[in-house]
């Protein structure tokens, strides 16, 4: 389905992004990944999945010239970006008073302000090509806040709205922009906060999750990375080129509370 398209997926050696990667590389998309770490892994899954050619550009997503960096190279070697999935994500979990200024920079930098610069250098050849996608990885917490996530959460409602604004600024176009707002899916970003949780409360880590489960999704089920990535799929099929704008949850029935 996706044969001749070249997808980049943000923080994609892992969790959620590695998800979204097997699933278009699946579909015959090339793929572009992103993240730190080890890279060689990531790389022969995307490949053996299917995609024709497959990448990796390791740009630290805080920092727009790396951003910029990452994105010429793209352009150069893959002939630009046509379907940006915006998934790369960090989180710090501590309350207003003593949110660490720093810890608060970053994750909008790299949670928010990093899809601003992948979108902001991909529009322009998805609008010579008539054809784009973005896909913005929000959360459950882009339409709803849990307490002592303050930066996450502001982040990640950011993001909703930003897929808003793209989307109708591109609404005449075909290009689309849509949001994924997962609830808990059980990623390496997820694991430690149950790990610590256990350790918190002196409990096992079975018992730290399903409390985790159980304060916030009906489900008491993980979304999972595969999951994600076949939404994501169907986003960039031609049955969706007129869902434009969304903020869709796959949460186990956290907001509809």
């Amino acid at each position: 389905m996706l044969q001749g398209k070249t997808a980049l997926v943000t923080g994609s050696t892992s969790g959620i992004g590695l998800g979204v990667a097997l699933s278009l590389a699946r579909q015959g998309a090339n793929l572009i990944l992103n993240g730190f770490g080890d890279a060689e892994g990531p790389q022969a899954a995307v490949r053996a999945a299917g995609a024709p050619k497959v990448g990796h550009h390791g740009a630290d997503m805080s920092k727009p010239a790396e951003i910029e960096a990452m994105m010429a190279w793209a352009a150069a070697e893959f002939g630009g970006v046509d379907i940006l999935v915006n998934n790369a994500g960090i989180q710090h979990v501590a309350a207003v008073e003593d949110f660490p200024a720093a810890k608060w920079d970053a994750i909008i930098a790299i949670n928010l302000s990093s899809a601003f610069h992948t979108t902001r250098l991909a529009i322009p050849g998805m609008r010579a090509k008539h054809w784009g996608r973005v896909i913005n990885i929000a959360s459950a917490h882009g339409l709803v806040a849990s307490a002592n996530k303050s930066a996450y959460v502001a982040a990640k409602h950011g993001i909703v709205g930003f897929t808003k604004s793209v989307a109708l600024e591109t609404a005449t176009t075909g290009i689309t922009a849509n949001a994924i707002c997962p609830g808990w899916v059980l990623t390496p970003l997820v694991q430690k906060q149950i790990d610590d949780r256990a350790a918190r409360e002196g409990i096992a880590v079975a018992a730290a999750e399903k409390d985790l489960l159980g304060e916030k999704q009906p489900s008491l089920q993980f979304t999972t990375p595969e999951q994600l990535g076949e939404l994501a799929v169907f986003l960039c099929s031609a049955a969706a080129a007129n869902v434009k704008g969304q903020a869709w949850a796959v949460d186990g029935g956290w907001t509809a509370q």
